[in-house]
């Protein structure tokens, strides 16, 4: 009688340890049971080698996809918001499916623009007296960096592609950096149900805005980073065009400026009416909305 050997026992390679080669790779990469098998195979069950091998196919796979796809609509994703100390970075990633935004490799693909974002930000940053703000398009980030060695992030795109087997566009970034004495206030709202956070500054969610503020005091009697983050919540809810001043007055003419608004939290006293006895002065903001026109939030 004639046995077949089962095909994992590549040069008396015992089954059982190709098999916990099998799942450690599916388990690692992501990749389908299929893919990692031939991996596998190929390179006579070399985990290492097998992985590379994996991510190329993947990006060709990937590349080949975006081509396909390319012109889909994608108007739902993720807004992603890093924040490090005096700097913080906004970035938007959209796909055709709220399904896929909910995933967790289109989350890592969102935190990984935002840390290549952040990385190029503090290369670049004006260290001044005074706030910096700016902003990144699709093509500007799609020539970043994941890290010093890392990938660039059109090629972490073409990868998620060909995972998710959706269109995707690394869509827009915003980057703020204050000195001291100023703060940043953030806040997103919407996040995916699926969402977890592998970095304790990020945040993901449908919704995003960054705000710039400071102190009169030296010593202030509010809490400005609970202040800041509430300010930041407003200009979610309220969707402000400008900050306006203290002296603007509520009514339908200045219903837009940030200062005269209701604020969200108590609306029957504006905003600015909320803030005077704080001693907290609001300078700048950036909202993002996931699938609005770039131009609506590079306004203020």
């Amino acid at each position: 009688m004639q046995w077949h050997l089962p095909r994992f026992l590549h040069l008396g390679i015992p089954a059982l340890a190709a098999k916990e080669a099998l799942m450690k790779l599916r388990k690692k990469t992501g990749y389908s049971f299929v893919n990692c098998k031939k991996a596998l195979e190929k390179y006579v069950d070399n985990i290492e080698e097998a992985e590379v091998w994996l991510h190329e196919q993947a990006k060709k796979e990937g590349w080949s996809k975006a081509l396909k796809l390319q012109g889909r609509k994608t108007k739902e994703g993720l807004i992603g918001l890093l924040q490090e100390g005096s700097s913080a970075v906004m970035v938007e990633v959209n796909c055709e499916t709220d399904f896929v935004a909910q995933n967790v490799k289109f989350q890592q693909l969102v935190q990984q623009v935002a840390i290549g974002t952040m990385i190029h930000h503090k290369e670049i940053i004006d260290q001044s007296n005074t706030y910096a703000k700016r902003f990144l398009n699709s093509d500007e980030l799609s020539q970043l960096r994941t890290g010093p060695e890392g990938s660039l992030l059109t090629d972490q795109l073409a990868l998620a592609i060909g995972k998710l087997g959706e269109n995707m566009v690394v869509k827009r970034a915003a980057c703020i950096s204050v000195p001291e004495n100023f703060f940043i206030g953030s806040y997103v709202h919407g996040s995916p149900s699926e969402s977890s956070s592998w970095l304790s500054n990020m945040l993901f969610g449908k919704y995003g805005a960054m705000v710039i503020c400071s102190s009169s005091e030296e010593d202030p009697k509010s809490d400005i980073t609970e202040l800041s983050r509430k300010l930041a919540q407003h200009v979610v809810g309220m969707a402000p065009l400008s900050v306006g001043s203290a002296e603007d007055e509520p009514g339908d003419e200045s219903e837009t400026k940030m200062l005269a608004q209701p604020y969200v939290m108590e609306p029957t006293i504006s905003l600015g009416q909320f803030l005077q006895p704080t001693g907290i002065s609001v300078l700048d903001f950036v909202r993002f909305e996931c699938g609005e026109d770039p131009e609506l939030s590079e306004s203020s």
